[in-house]
């Protein structure tokens, strides 16, 4: 189990991972970013892989979050395409997991969306078991306008039920994390006894509620919550590695950070704070 944070491919994030002592990262590969535009030719995959090894960091996970459910088909259909290509390259360059997003048609309900979430899928799981990759769905709503939608079904339990059964693929698996399930009332220890053998990747995020605009507010509202470095909200990180290792998970850990605290040029110093408090409860 190896501790890292999500980023791009930049020298500032090799340097940073360097610096504090992280030992992968989880790499965004969406179209027009660094990796997500070399992993599309032979050449450029090596040059990401040689870059990580000389930096002395593994690649935990190729990420693309994208909306592969939205109702606008022609956007859906090439972001399928870049996710293929991400699977792809991924089993190319030796990483065993793809993290992204199942996406959502917003104004159905979960249920209506596990049709659509079947047709595109299927094949794309398919395609993970010929390549011998890891699909890991993370459980970000991905709450948008007023009033608010989702553009990620992958969110509950409920709906991984939904997922697994309409495709009943070992490929198809959970890129968990537990700051949304904190703000969405859901136990996100229970989650991992429920689903273990289904993670295959780990978000590192923190939240913190705010009481206050949750009492103005109410559940229906955003601004009542916010993401925080690990150690810095109401997680308690030690029970949540404790359950990790007692189902068994062998993965990494990898930080997402979006705390509105350490950002700009602080952000560095929220990983740092992210990896000390997170690596005293490593084995």
């Amino acid at each position: 189990m190896k501790l890292g944070f999500l980023g791009n491919m930049t020298e500032a994030n090799l340097k940073a991972a360097k610096e504090i002592g992280f030992s992968c990262l989880a790499l965004q590969a969406r179209p027009k970013s660094v990796c997500g535009d070399k992993i599309l030719t032979a050449g450029g995959r090596k040059e990401v892989v040689e870059t990580m090894k000389k930096a002395g960091l593994e690649i935990s996970a190729l990420g693309f979050y994208a909306n592969f459910l939205d109702p606008d088909k022609e956007e859906a259909t090439q972001r399928i395409e870049h996710l293929k290509k991400v699977i792809e390259a991924a089993s190319e360059m030796g990483v065993g997991v793809v993290t992204t997003f199942a996406g959502r048609e917003p104004e159905q309900s979960i249920e209506e969306n596990a049709p659509l979430f079947k047709e595109v899928f299927s094949p794309i799981a398919e395609l993970a078991e010929k390549k011998s990759i890891q699909i890991a769905f993370e459980n970000c709503p991905m709450m948008r306008g007023d009033p608010v939608r989702g553009t990620n079904m992958a969110y509950s339990p409920q709906a991984w039920d939904l997922m697994f059964e309409v495709v009943p693929s070992d490929a198809l698996g959970l890129e968990l994390d537990p700051s949304h399930l904190y703000w969405l009332g859901i136990d996100h220890i229970k989650a991992i006894y429920d689903y273990g053998e289904r993670i295959y990747h780990i978000h590192a995020k923190d939240t913190e509620i705010l009481q206050e605009q949750l009492d103005y507010l109410s559940i229906y509202a955003k601004g009542w919550w916010r993401y925080r470095i690990p150690g810095w909200g109401e997680i308690d990180w030690q029970k949540f590695i404790a359950a990790l290792l007692d189902v068994g998970y062998a993965g990494n850990i990898v930080i997402e950070h979006e705390d509105p605290v350490f950002h700009g040029e602080r952000f560095n110093e929220g990983l740092a704070l992210g990896y000390k408090h997170l690596i005293q409860f490593l084995p």
